[in-house]
């Protein structure tokens, strides 16, 4: 009789918190309502906002991050990397951590959204769980990554992939990467200790616009990221010989520009002659020394090549070097190729957290897509260390990096309400 009393009551006590978890939910107003105060921080007189990794702006939406998460009670620090790290205690503290979060970091002229919407989505996650007084049994941990579009800066050095070679890279602020860590309240000469070992965390996920235009041409709610393609940055440098434009014949010129401008056709015609989806940009060119009456004499440019293989960009590369090398011979130019210290491998994501986030859709009664994220992000360095899922939702018109991108405060609660069931879900059935 006794033993059945007991059951009753842990019943009466189960029963009413497992419908409790089933109907929790955000509140999209509270989320779009931090989407617009986030937004505050590096305001301009025209209404868009500027944030770039390491800028006043940055240092000062960093610090409402914090008050944010502190007011939340979790216990905040910013690592040897200048990641903002918030964690919240689970009922067993020997279990691995659950993590989640984005970057509030922006490229210039870049709009509101981005990582903007995942890292404000995570804090709503947690607020719904304090003031429902939910308790997960694992651990959880809040990541706020520090220069995200500056070259995954602090996702790299949690994974142990950022080296001193990325120190000396500038950002549109003039601050370099090392330079930043510091400024962010890092410290570069301690980076070693932030590195996570091999699946010491039991889970991480990230939410984020889909920065495309496949959800919305689908009329879909939630995207569900199998792999995020890896990416590489090079600086492609010609040196001709700068000149006086009207007296220097046409054939008699070592015109670096004209070089550039061949090479960022051959980018594009290579990249078209592969079948499959991977994408070869020319983002920047600077021309020397930039006068209109001057031959430019050198000119230093980008290149970027993405792709869920790196065989695929490999091979991308190698024909692209060789059409630009006969381009350099032909107009009497030099040319070298400059691979920069941002480069991500492809990473797929955990199987096992597809299928949950595909749960929580269902279960919400949201249209999901399994699909690749074609943008890299902090997520693609997590992966290499522990299992990973990636929640995206719609983006207006496909639409990113551009001041008019948008994701209705519906979009971005969905996508809210599907990441605080997934992690439930992974918080039950992980160890």
């Amino acid at each position: 009789m006794k033993a059945l009393q007991i059951s009753l009551v842990i019943l009466f006590i189960t029963v009413p918190l497992m419908a409790q978890q089933k109907s929790l939910t955000v509140i999209q107003e509270r989320l779009e309502q931090r989407i617009f105060h986030l937004a505050k921080f590096g305001i301009q007189e025209n209404g868009d906002t500027e944030r770039v990794a390491f800028s006043d702006a940055d240092i000062e939406a960093r610090k409402w991050i914090i008050e944010t998460l502190e007011a939340l009670k979790l216990k905040v620090h910013i690592d040897y990397a200048s990641n903002i790290i918030g964690r919240r205690k689970g009922k067993d503290e020997s279990k691995k951590l659950i993590s989640f979060g984005s970057h509030i970091d922006k490229v210039p002229n870049g709009g509101n959204y981005d990582g903007c919407v995942g890292s404000m989505a995570s804090i709503e996650v947690l607020t719904v769980f304090q003031e429902q007084n939910i308790t997960t049994n694992h651990p959880l941990e809040i990541i706020i990554f520090s220069n995200e579009e500056g070259g995954v800066m602090g996702s790299r050095a949690l994974s142990g992939h950022l080296t001193k070679s990325a120190f000396s890279v500038k950002n549109s602020t003039g601050y370099s990467m090392g330079e930043g860590i510091m400024r962010l309240g890092g410290d570069t000469t301690k980076l070693t200790q932030v590195i996570r070992k091999k699946e010491s965390m039991a889970a991480f996920l990230e939410l984020h616009i889909e920065q495309g235009g496949i959800l919305e041409q689908k009329q879909l709610n939630i995207g569900i990221v199998e792999g995020i393609v890896g990416l590489k940055w090079w600086d492609v440098t010609f040196e001709g010989f700068a000149n006086h434009a009207g007296t220097t014949p046409m054939n008699a010129r070592q015109d670096a520009l004209l070089a550039a401008a061949k090479f960022v056709i051959a980018v594009n015609e290579v990249a078209n002659s592969f079948s499959g989806a991977q994408v070869a940009t020319v983002g920047r060119i600077k021309a020397e020394p930039g006068a209109p009456n001057v031959i430019p004499g050198k000119v230093i440019s980008s290149l970027e090549i993405r792709d869920l293989s790196s065989d695929v960009i490999e091979k991308v590369y190698k024909t692209i070097k060789e059409r630009t090398k006969a381009i350099a011979e032909e107009l009497n130019v030099k040319v070298s190729f400059e691979l920069l210290d941002t480069t991500a491998n492809p990473a797929l994501t955990a199987t096992s957290i597809q299928k949950e986030i595909e749960v929580a859709s269902k279960n919400l009664k949201l249209s999901h897509h399994y699909m690749p994220s074609g943008a890299g992000h902090d997520a693609q360095d997590m992966a290499t260390i522990v299992p990973t899922g990636m929640i995206f939702v719609p983006s207006k018109g496909g639409i990113s990096h551009s001041p008019k991108k948008f994701t209705s405060a519906k979009d971005m609660a969905n996508g809210a309400n599907v990441l605080l069931h997934t992690i439930l879900a992974l918080d039950k059935k992980l160890k």
